[in-house]
């Protein structure tokens, strides 16, 4: 080869370079873009995992800035920048999206779910530790800027690849190729089997802004259907206390995994001998809540009502109705309706729905003892305060109470320590100093929340089966229901939405018919789920007794 030819050689090299250069950035820029909108959630945590799917979404991008260069002919800087910071929301919303749905169980509602932001992070932030929360707060600045950064700098690289012609046919082919196969998947064929999408961020946001448009809007305040007869004489529990218990995170899953069966087999073993030695006996059975891992008040309306709940929604306009409950048919029946919510904080004007006699709430209960968790108080202190000034009395009604424990809720720890002296609960002393520094030292560990779940289980059933025994000498009817299952970080990804049902009586005739109708004798609530919660309403009045006249 002559000198000339080499030095034309080694010319047109240097003139390719800076091409090469900057295709193999816009390669890493498209990678990066998907990659920022395809990963998964790490259960069960709050990190990340890249995938190998492809992002439709940046499909949809790419033609965009493809056909808006087109039109001015070179994509602005500001447009640009514009285009940075909707990937930085999409990036949010993929992360929210996934994270909530692995770890919550269900999909974000805005109008809803926002309200609660405040109160659930205030609950967290008093169980997190201070580094805790303050690299939550740097990460929660310093990450949209970090990822601005990063977006910018990959939409600058599609930008300068789509003002060049070749790039413009490259990447636009590339694009119109990934949205048919894109949308081929969504027809049901696959022309490339291995190929995977992701599910689109921006009809995501598309679908939870059409939500909270038609909530604000009012549509969301039609009327529901019309409310189920309830009717019962109450004939099989006429005279005998009842209780209804919400068992706070009570899922089907703590009968279902090995490890917990194994940790909670010597307390469950322990409350059938509290249930025997009382003389009463327990049929068990298993039900699927309205709700998960969460908003335990959808599945409290769901059974009370008898009326399918499972979203604020529902039940905001239910609330809104002059209706017959539960709390209505015992009242009916002579009972005094009582309600004990510790958890509940605030003013509850929607309470009214229910029309309880009573509602001991955190501050009727006036709790100054020792603080275990976000709400302070326990499950114990509140059934004995109750116990000491409604049920120790002899001379009065008989009593229905609705009782929503807060307990075991998540993140389980501190559990408080149970005490079996019932008396010494409502004291200014209530624990020895050992056993209550040893609760205190407990953290939560948010990688593996299951050993904190076990024992705060542990704690719910041997204060039920201490009541039993304390009130062994009365003719009692206890409920255990899970309100719904643990978050799954506890439960595990994809759990069903089961919870167990227990009937602990001292009455035949009310097992009998309960039996008929799927219970199990005993605390196994086996493995076929028998109603869903707001079915499970006439189930229990059916075996209180006989329909009696319409009211």
């Amino acid at each position: 080869m002559s000198v000339p030819a080499r030095r034309e050689g080694r010319a047109a090299s240097r003139d390719m370079l800076p091409h090469l250069v900057a295709w193999v950035a816009v390669a890493a820029a498209l990678l990066l873009l998907n990659l920022s909108l395809t990963f998964r959630n790490v259960w069960p945590t709050l990190a990340i995992r890249p995938t190998a799917e492809l992002s439709p979404d940046l499909a949809i991008a790419v033609l965009a800035v493809l056909l808006l260069g087109r039109r001015a002919g070179r994509v602005s800087r500001r447009a640009l920048r514009g285009a940075a910071v909707v990937w930085v929301l999409l990036i949010a919303g993929r992360y929210v999206d996934v994270t909530t749905r692995a770890l919550y169980g269900r999909d974000v509602n805005p109008y809803w779910d926002l309200r609660h932001v405040p109160s659930v992070g205030a609950m967290f932030a008093t169980v997190a530790e201070p580094w805790q929360t303050a690299g939550f707060v740097v990460g929660a600045i310093a990450a949209p800027l970090a990822l601005y950064a990063v977006a910018g700098w990959c939409m600058g690289r599609l930008g300068r690849a789509l003002a060049e012609p070749v790039g413009r046919r490259v990447l636009g082919t590339v694009a119109g190729l990934v949205m048919a196969l894109f949308a081929a998947e969504q027809v049901g064929w696959r022309p490339v089997e291995r190929l995977r999408f992701a599910d689109p961020v921006a009809s995501a946001y598309a679908r939870e802004a059409y939500e909270l448009a038609y909530e604000m809007s009012g549509a969301g305040l039609a009327a529901l259907g019309p409310p189920p007869e309830l009717r019962s004489d109450l004939s099989r529990v006429a005279g005998a206390d009842v209780l209804v218990v919400f068992m706070e995170s009570y899922g089907a899953v703590s009968w279902e995994r090995p490890e917990f069966v194994e940790a909670l087999a010597v307390s469950r073993a322990e409350l059938a001998a509290d249930i025997r030695e009382t003389g009463r006996e327990v049929v068990s059975a298993r039900v699927e809540s309205t709700t998960f891992a969460g908003e335990s008040w959808l599945a409290h309306i769901s059974l009370l009502s008898g009326t399918e709940v499972r979203d604020d929604r529902t039940n905001a306009r239910l609330m809104a109705q002059d209706r017959d409950t539960l709390v209505t048919v015992f009242q009916r029946g002579g009972y005094r309706a009582l309600a004990i919510v510790p958890g509940l904080l605030v003013a509850w004007p929607e309470g009214a729905f229910y029309g309880f006699d009573a509602i001991y709430d955190y501050e009727r209960l006036d709790y100054h003892g020792p603080p275990f968790g976000w709400w302070s108080i326990n499950d114990q202190y509140a059934l004995a305060l109750v116990d000491r000034l409604e049920m120790e009395p002899r001379d009065r009604e008989p009593r229905f109470v609705f009782f929503s424990t807060i307990s075991t809720h998540a993140p389980f720890t501190p559990a408080p320590p149970y005490q079996p002296d019932w008396g010494r609960v409502l004291s200014e002393r209530p624990y020895d100093d050992d056993e209550l520094y040893a609760a205190w030292s407990e953290q939560p560990d948010w990688l593996n929340l299951g050993p904190s779940y076990v024992q705060a289980l542990r704690y719910a059933y041997s204060t039920a089966g201490g009541y039993l025994r304390l009130r062994a000498d009365r003719d009692l009817v206890m409920i255990l229901v899970g309100d719904h299952q643990p978050p799954s970080l506890v439960s595990g990804e994809g759990a069903s939405w089961d919870v167990p049902v227990h009937v602990i009586a001292g009455r035949p005739a009310l097992l009998e018919r309960l039996r008929r109708h799927g219970f199990l004798a005993g605390l196994e609530p086996g493995s076929s789920t028998i109603a869903r919660m707001d079915a499970l309403l006439p189930l229990f009045l059916d075996a209180f007794g006989d329909p009696g006249p319409s009211q």
